[in-house]
This record gives C-alpha cells, structure tokens and sequence, in this order.
C-alpha cells in the first residue's frame, strides 16, 4: 500500500509575536487539518492579546523569494493569504503567485486586527481589490466585504447576500462572507447559488485569530480535494471549535483561539 501524500499549503501573511494570528495561527489550522504548512512572510508585527505595538514590512523581493524556495523545492497544492499591509507588498505577491502554478488561492482581506489596530495602509487598499481577481475564495468579514465594495467605487448594499454578490462582482471564483462579528452565519457565493452555513456561536470564546483559522482551514480543505462549498463548511466548523476552545487566560486583552481543543484533553 502507498503512502497518502501529504497536501502542500502557503500561508503568505504576517507575523503575530504573540502566536494568536497570523502565520502563528495558519500553521496551527494546517496542522488541525492535516496538511503541511509552509510560510512566506510579509510583515513581522510586534503585538500582544493587548496591541499592536508596532510593524515591520518584509521587502518585495524577500516575499517573492519566499515563495520560490519553496515552490520550487517542495511544491504548493493550496495557497492561504492574509495581511498584506503595504501596496509594494500587494504587487510582491501578486507577482508571487505567478510560481505557484494552478494551486487555488483563498484570500483573507486583513484589514483590522482585534484589538483594532488597521493592519493595511489606506492607500493599499485599491491594490487588494484587484488582487481579488486571481482568489479561488475570497472570505471578508462584513466590515472589510463593504470596505472592499466602497474601495471600488460602489456603494457597500446592507444585506449580506448582496455584499456577497457585489465582492464576487469584483473578480473572485467564489465569496465566503464570514459571519462571526455577524449571527454568525456564514454566506457563500460562487455566481449562481447564494448557501448559508450555519454554526455554533461562541460569544464568550476567546476569538483572536479565528478570521485566519477559518481561511486556513479553507485552503487546507482546498488542498485535501474538497470542493469549495464542502471545504467553506469544514473552516465554519473548524473556526467555531477553535473559538469555542478559546484560550481566554493568555493575555489580558482577547485570548487566542485553540484549534487542537488544549483545555479539553485529559491531563
């Protein structure tokens, strides 16, 4: 019997020194899914459950050459991209995913961090929109779904189904509109059927970094043969748990999210 080949994800994002989001984050949900994990990073941001206290962006060229090292090397069956920060890191990894072949790509649109602090300069913004042609999945929350619209140049509609439809409309295959600073239910749609996912809300859990978890867990999916509705439910599910096992006594601002359930297992 042959060995199962392991799937082959990259999570091109930043660093969260306090190991709740970003790239910290990616690797753990790729692990929870049963992928390996590989990393390019765009920023290192010096941060706790409290702040942002501060950001240092990675040059274009350290990005692209990220990415070549390990597409070259180990090859890449999914991509996961999350803060991005600066327009010349926009155009890095645009011209980054030139190396990765047909690998779908999922999109978070990090804008804000938890704790509130903006994670992408204004002037970036209009870089991200048109990098939303080349997403397989697009999965904005609604603040950064109407940020997206009102950025090109449309009005951001109230209800989550449009806000889904008017993203979709600015190029990616599919919008996943995530509903955790909503009811929490989830809208997909990929041009033709509008699907709600529901799922469990955890309002009392620790939710630092489960917008990367869920993108993560989407990708991982991607990468492991699911479809995009089969793998947009697996990362509602994945998310929530990890929120839900939320580690609320890390820090004294809001906890890290758990994908592997620590508190839950017996000493």
């Amino acid at each position: 019997m042959s060995a199962r080949r392991i799937p082959r994800v990259l999570s091109i994002a930043g660093s969260d020194s306090g190991g709740g989001a970003g790239i910290q984050a990616d690797l753990k949900a790729f692990a929870r899914c049963g992928v390996h994990g590989m990393t390019a990073i765009t920023a290192v941001t010096w941060q706790n459950t409290v702040a942002v206290e501060g950001v240092t962006t990675i040059p274009p060229e350290a990005i692209v050459g990220q990415v070549r090292a390990v597409a070259e090397d180990i090859g890449v069956d999914a991509v996961k991209i999350g803060m991005l920060g600066t327009a010349e890191t926009v155009a890095a990894v645009e011209e980054a995913l030139h190396l990765v072949g047909e690998a779908p790509v999922v999109l978070d649109p990090v804008m804000v961090a938890e704790s509130g602090a903006h994670l992408l300069e204004p002037d970036a913004r209009d870089a991200l929109v048109g990098l939303l042609s080349r997403a397989t999945v697009a999965t904005p929350n609604l603040q950064e779904a109407r940020a997206l619209v009102e950025t090109a140049g449309g009005g951001a509609p109230g209800g989550v189904e449009q806000l889904a439809r008017a993203v979709h409309g600015l190029g990616p295959e599919v919008v996943v509109v995530t509903g955790g600073h909503g009811d929490g239910t989830d809208v997909f749609f990929d041009g033709d059927r509008v699907e709600r996912i529901a799922g469990q809300m955890y309002p009392g859990g620790a939710a630092h970094g489960s917008g990367c978890t869920h993108s993560s867990a989407l990708a991982a999916h991607l990468a492991l043969g699911r479809d995009a509705l089969e793998a947009a439910r697996a990362a509602r599910r994945v998310a929530a748990e990890a929120v839900r096992d939320g580690l609320d006594e890390i820090g004294r601002g809001p906890g890290p999210v758990d994908v592997f359930g620590l508190k839950r297992r017996p000493e």
